[in-house]
């Protein structure tokens, strides 16, 4: 029943436990019923199993005439497309029949809008000496299958899209990040099984002779898990490193307790010989799905100088991202120098995007290590540090990384596609160093309007995310309660009572899952309603005096209760059962 009208009276109909006359009363009304039509005669017309053993009603031809009764057949209804492309129907026979495929074949479901696969590939191979080395024999050929994140809630109703589930754009960004978190690439590759109270190790970037260095030596980025919290971290190894001084990881300790928004935290370092060499270990947070400037702006464009000339990138930055970049970046070299350190990592390759416009200066620390012997003085590294921002700031601009070595061509680029403000600001990163070239000037030059406009638009994007987290707020609860109805429901035995679940209060609670979940309509059509479904349990949680009519399934008997009374009747038997589970 699709709806019900609300009772005048308050009365509730008494239930009785059924008794053996009822049952067999109710068996030898099915087995006196008219036998049912095959449901290969209402899909395709006829029936191929009707002479081999199907057991079903199968009428005579149309142009045929008997005269002997045939059993009743409801006649066939109006098929739909879903109808004609059933597969066929196979009747439970003891014959051994082999069906063939039908006339009608049913074509696979292919999404409209289906995500572009983001990684490169699906094939996970063990062969060799790969994994089997550390995890033992594996099969030889592992297909991975791509999640289609697009298939996870749809459809979802569009009256409860907007207050009851997260959009669609950032719960595929959330899961993508969370895949990425247990993926192994499909390359072969070494490592130790355990490092440091650190497991599953897996390079992040790959392993080759042309890959560039931090100084003098070759680093490799892993991501790998904690044994402490299961958590995933980045460990950055230096490869061939002998540490001769200790007192360097007091810097990492310096590192560890800066916590900003737009550095990525560092957590610890040690020294290790796993890898059958001396390596230094520096470990980070890890942000999955994070892709560096150098790869977004400059790997993937030609050189941007031609014939002595240059031309701007065909997807150049726009303004305001650029100056939401600038921002960022001044703000994690702020909060370096005012604790004393400078950051040294001011690099196309070393700075993350890891959102909307979110960056994240990464590897820092490591060169205080590395160089810790014959660190030079600490304001002239910070006067590096803006030098080093005003470089990127130019090659940003003009889109090639060699943009100041021509020096006139870049700043007329800047001139003829960014305002005035920027290329002043540049200009005045990359000058000679002078006592009153600070942080603080670099923030004056940006200007208090858009430091103010950035705040807006974080605190923008705050309310945004959290009205995403407040609609699955109720999920949590929401998900509660369905454990308890499945606790309860259809339970076989509980306290030497087979019929537990069927009886007393739990007979109202199981009307009530019918009612949520099994209506149909006029025509005998499941009823699949999430707008309902959502709407009774919010009321049934919140022990509404609302009463609701509950019908058996024979339709004989009916009830009417409140909410607040049903919600008693699951605490009272999620109350039973968990006090015998203890």
């Amino acid at each position: 029943m699709a709806h019900f009208s609300r009772p005048q009276s308050s009365s509730a109909v008494k239930i009785s436990q059924p008794t053996d006359e009822d049952d067999k009363a109710k068996f030898s009304q099915k087995k006196d019923s008219p036998q049912r039509q095959c449901r290969n005669i209402l899909i395709y017309g006829s029936c191929r199993f009707q002479d081999k053993g199907c057991i079903y009603y199968h009428p005579p031809p149309s142009g045929t005439s008997t005269d002997v009764a045939s059993p009743e057949a409801p006649a066939p209804p109006s098929l739909s497309a879903q109808a004609v492309n059933a597969p066929v129907f196979v009747p439970r026979t003891s014959v051994d029949v082999v069906p063939t495929a039908p006339s009608t074949q049913s074509l696979p479901f292919t999404p409209s809008a289906s995500p572009t696969p983001y990684y490169a590939s699906q094939e996970v191979e063990y062969e060799g000496t790969s994994l089997g080395t550390y995890y033992g024999t594996a099969q030889s050929v592992f297909v991975r299958q791509p999640l289609d994140y697009h298939l996870y809630t749809n459809p979802i109703p569009e009256t409860f899209a907007p207050s009851h589930f997260i959009s669609d754009n950032l719960r595929e960004d959330l899961q993508k990040r969370s895949e990425l978190c247990h993926t192994i690439p499909s390359m072969p590759y070494h490592v130790p099984e355990e490092l440091q109270g650190y497991h599953s190790l897996v390079p992040l970037e790959p392993i080759t002779p042309d890959r560039r260095k931090i100084v003098s030596w070759f680093s490799t980025v892993y991501r790998a898990t904690s044994m402490t919290d299961g958590a995933a971290y980045v460990l950055r190894r230096i490869e061939n490193f002998r540490l001769t001084n200790h007192a360097a990881f007091g810097m990492i300790e310096s590192w560890s307790r800066i916590r900003h928004p737009n550095i990525v935290r560092v957590r610890e370092a040690f020294t290790t010989r796993a890898f059958n060499d001396s390596s230094l270990i520096v470990c980070y947070d890890y942000h999955p799905d994070s892709q560096s400037l150098m790869e977004l702006y400059f790997r993937s464009m030609p050189p941007s100088i031609l014939h002595g000339q240059f031309s701007a990138p065909l997807g150049r930055i726009p303004e305001a991202t650029l100056w939401t970049y600038i921002i960022q970046i001044a703000n994690a070299i702020r909060a370096a120098h005012e604790a004393g350190l400078a950051v040294r990592m001011i690099d196309p390759t070393k700075i993350l995007l890891t959102g909307k416009n979110r960056l994240r200066i990464n590897a820092c620390g490591i060169i205080d290590v590395l160089l810790y012997d014959t660190l030079q003085d600490t304001g002239l590294a910070q006067q590096d540090d803006l030098a080093m921002f005003g470089r990127l700031v130019i090659a940003l601009c003009c889109g090639s990384i060699t943009a100041l070595n021509a020096l006139p061509k870049a700043v007329e680029v800047m001139s003829r596609v960014y305002s005035a403000e920027i290329k002043t600001l540049a200009l005045y990163l990359i000058s000679k160093p002078t006592p009153h070239k600070t942080i603080a000037q670099i923030m004056e030059l940006i200007g208090t309007n858009r430091l103010a406009r950035e705040m807006d638009e974080m605190q923008i994007a705050h309310d945004r995310l959290e009205t995403e987290l407040m609609s699955e707020l109720e999920n949590g609860r929401l998900v509660r309660l369905l454990c308890k109805f499945g606790f309860i429901n259809e339970r076989p035995e509980f306290a030497r009572e087979p019929r537990w679940s069927e009886t007393g209060d739990r007979y109202i609670i199981k009307l009530f899952r019918d009612y949520v979940f099994h209506q149909v309509d006029e025509n005998g059509n499941p009823v699949v309603n999430l707008s309902h479904v959502l709407t009774c349990l919010n009321k049934l949680d919140c022990g509404s005096d609302e009463r609701v009519m509950l019908v058996s399934r024979d339709e004989q008997s009916c009830l009417v209760v409140s909410y607040k009374e049903v919600k008693a009747c699951i605490e009272s038997a999620f109350s039973d059962l968990s006090r015998a589970s203890r």
